[in-house]
């Protein structure tokens, strides 16, 4: 539930304030969720296709993969102080 919270609350950091949400008026939540996860696992997925690494470099993915959670608002605790 915390990575739900966590992706809809950077969702909404992102969008126009008013009274209310008017973006995203008549779109559900889960949508929206939906969406970005989606965006996250094509990211890491190409991330970890990226062949022009090589396995001694596994760290620079690995930082990558937590640079996409932090974009969406998801801190990894404990394995972002290298």
């Amino acid at each position: 539930m915390e990575l739900y919270q966590d992706i809809l609350r950077e969702i909404l950091a992102r969008q126009r304030i008013e009274i209310s949400f008017p973006d995203l008026q008549g779109v559900a939540p889960e949508k929206l969720i939906e969406s970005a996860s989606y965006t996250a696992l094509r990211q890491i997925k190409e991330i970890l296709e990226n062949d022009t690494l090589s396995d001694a470099d596994c760290f620079v993915r690995i930082e990558k993969i937590i640079c996409v959670f932090e974009r969406m608002g998801s801190r990894i605790e404990h394995r972002h102080g290298f």
